[in-house]
């Protein structure tokens, strides 16, 4: 299961630890995050220029992938 985006205001803090030299180990510890989000917003934050959430491409799914499995069953 996914979890849920995390705020800005603490991507916001992750870039700025960043862009202080710390590295993601401690920015990992710091804010009590995984060091794979942490590179992920930091690589996020290089591509784009911003930490605020992007429109993802394509439409949402109606169903889950467990939806879908129950209905293939019925």
């Amino acid at each position: 299961m996914r979890s849920k985006e995390l705020p800005e205001e603490l991507r916001d803090r992750n870039v700025a630890r960043h862009r202080s030299g710390q590295g993601y180990k401690k920015i990992s510890a710091a804010l009590k995050v995984p060091k794979s989000t942490v590179a992920s917003i930091i690589l996020k934050w290089k591509t784009f220029g911003t930490t605020r959430t992007i429109p993802r491409a394509g439409r949402p799914a109606k169903l889950s992938y467990r939806g879908r499995r129950a209905l293939v069953r019925e």
